[in-house]
């Protein structure tokens, strides 16, 4: 051949490879995801990032300089003046001491609960196996308003609480402060745990604990050696999500720590946000998300590379629950008490208090609908009217359920297209690139991300003098995309744990078959995974329908939702109102997810998994 012809063979080969890599629609998936991800995700952060060194206006006097100047002022006054202590050290201390407790009770009480639940013959599971997600429903600042509901003292509070209208006397420290804020967040993000490491014993053939049973090896033993190391990696990361999630929590705090003035980073970062001092709540923001990230490192460090495995394919799985014996009626009864005083009594407190004219009066003549459907009375919740006939509630109440069912779509089927590419690029470059990634948002603290948002979107974003995105302040497009983005690593998890359950020689034999990448997905991947998409909604829909933190400082009266009303009425000392507004979001989450679970085989375990 002749040294031309081989050289045209070269090109047209090269060109006919470059074509097959353009052409094939995964590839495409990939570019065009990686694409967004980068905008929406990667270029906010940078943002935030040159924010912080970035002279603001008001402060150009004072730093000497002019505005838009690239500066240390606000690093230099962070980390390194007289208002270092006040502004960032307490708070960063009070930020860990919450972070490291909470982690600590919320994985013993979660991983004991989905051991009990997955790998033993306890009675009636049914029953605690929906009762122990329920904390996952309920916002923990709604387990906070039950908490004070129980424990408020007359010193701080003003009225009394249960326990103090009852003649027993509660020391303030019990009511407000680290000691109560760890009690709820423990109550609360234990679910967590439990999601994580219930999914993980799932996964886990009980063959190997009966060799160890029939090799004469006792329960605490087959625990030990056997159960713990394989779910080892899955309380790892339910350390990481709790920790992560404890530190960068809000509305806790500000329910449970004002009144003391215990503060927090999260807290003092919305405080610096609400007053304008943008800079500031960035560079507080990027410490955040130095601590997250450094957890995260010690914990792939510490579990190293993990592997997964296909459940879904062509052998069945084997599970033998371990018998209690003689201990089973004494966990059970244990169990029963700790559902009823941890999550039963929370919210019968809500609803009791929601009836409640006039706040630690308990007789029958102060009970009443008033906060339900009562006209205006003028020294009575601001005279405004119960919340079915206030306009406010009707419009938090249309907002929220909007924002929850749109962002479930479509955070759902993002997140099941980024865990197919997740899945099916495990172990190759865009595989990763596309985890980390979508794993960003994780570690980037609600309150800041929503802020992040709010800058970004305040403006019209241009490209050339073209406008590609208009303003969005304000509007119901800007609480979607935070949402959406911000609840991605979820949702791309849920999806990931999905596809891996699909085993890869499913597909492969539908591609010999000559079947196209549309249709094995449609033909193939969606009818298996269904029962996951419908468990990844909810774990979305359930995540956005309680949210406060990520939305509270993108809320204007138009687009406010029933989180925000909430904390709108508890800081306005109508504690009932806010006990109402929350009754109603818990009433329509745990009724979305009956349904879901009767009828579309949701599992909110299994789509934490992965």
């Amino acid at each position: 051949m002749k040294p031309k012809d081989q050289n045209y063979s070269k090109s047209r080969r090269l060109k006919n490879q470059i074509k097959a890599v353009v052409t094939n629609p995964y590839n495409v998936i990939v570019l065009i995801a990686i694409v967004m991800l980068t905008y929406l995700i990667v270029l906010p952060l940078l943002d935030m990032i040159s924010t912080s060194f970035t002279l603001a206006q008001k402060d150009a006097r004072l730093a000497g300089g002019a505005a838009g100047d690239f500066t240390l002022y606000y690093w230099q006054r962070l980390l390194g003046s007289s208002l270092t202590k006040q502004m960032l050290l307490q708070p960063l201390l009070n930020s860990l001491l919450i972070g490291v407790c909470v982690s600590f009770f919320a994985i013993m009480i979660g991983s004991v609960l989905a051991w009990l639940m997955v790998r033993t013959d306890l009675p009636f599971k049914p029953f605690f196996s929906l009762a122990v997600i329920i904390p996952y429903m309920i916002p923990s600042w709604c387990k906070s308003q039950a908490w004070l509901t129980m424990f408020k003292t007359e010193r701080i509070g003003g009225a009394p609480g249960f326990l103090m209208s009852m003649g027993i006397n509660v020391p303030d420290w019990l009511a407000y402060g680290p000691v109560a804020i760890i009690a709820v967040l423990s109550l609360h993000y234990y679910a967590y745990a439990y999601l994580l490491v219930s999914a993980a014993l799932n996964s886990i053939n009980s063959e190997l604990e009966e060799m160890g049973e029939i090799q004469g090896a006792g329960k605490a033993t087959i625990l030990r050696k056997i159960t713990l190391p394989l779910v080892l990696p899955s309380m790892l990361s339910a350390i990481i999500l709790t920790f992560s999630k404890a530190i960068g929590t809000f509305g806790v705090i500000n329910y449970l720590g004002s009144k003391v003035n215990f503060v927090t980073l999260s807290s003092q970062l919305y405080m610096n946000s609400k007053s304008q001092n943008t800079q500031t709540a960035f560079a507080m923001a990027l410490i955040m998300i130095c601590i997250a990230s450094i957890s995260v490192f010690v914990n792939q460090k510490l579990i190293g590379s993990r592997k997964s495995y296909a459940t879904i394919g062509g052998k069945g799985g084997h599970s033998t629950p371990l018998r209690l014996g003689k201990h089973k009626p004494l966990i059970t009864a244990v169990l029963i008490v700790f559902f009823i005083f941890g999550i039963i009594m929370p919210i019968a407190l809500l609803i009791l208090e929601s009836f409640m004219l006039r706040q630690g009066d308990y007789s029958l003549s102060n009970l009443t609908l008033h906060y339900w459907i009562g006209d205006p009375i003028a020294n009575v919740m601001e005279g405004q009217p119960g919340i079915f006939k206030n306009e406010n509630f009707i419009n938090s109440l249309i907002n929220s359920l909007k924002l929850t069912f749109v962002n479930g779509v479509f955070g759902t089927i993002f997140g099941q297209i980024i865990g197919y590419i997740c899945a099916k690029g495990r172990g190759k470059l865009h595989g990763k690139v596309v985890e980390q990634l979508v794993f960003i948002p994780y570690l980037i603290p609600s309150i800041a991300f929503g802020g992040i948002f709010l800058s970004m979107f305040s403006t019209p974003q241009q490209i050339g003098g073209v406008t590609l995105v208009p303003s969005l302040y304000g509007t119901f497009a800007l609480l979607t995309i935070t949402s959406v983005v911000k609840h991605l690593p979820f949702a791309s998890r849920a999806g990931t744990a999905n596809m891996l359950q699909i085993g890869g020689e499913l597909e492969e034999a539908a591609e010999i078959a000559g079947a196209g990448f549309f249709k094995r997905f449609v033909r193939i991947v969606f009818p298996l995974s269904k029962g996951g998409f419908v468990s990844g909604f909810m774990l979305i829909f359930v995540s956005i329908m309680k949210e406060l933190d990520l939305i509270i400082l993108l809320m204007t009266p138009k687009t406010s939702t029933l989180p925000y009303l909430a904390f709108q009425y508890q800081n306005s000392n109508s504690p009932q109102a806010s006990d109402c507004v929350a009754i109603v979001m818990f009433s329509i989450v745990f009724l979305v997810y009956a349904l879901a679970n009767i009828f579309g085989d949701a599992d909110l375990a299994k789509s934490m998994g992965g």
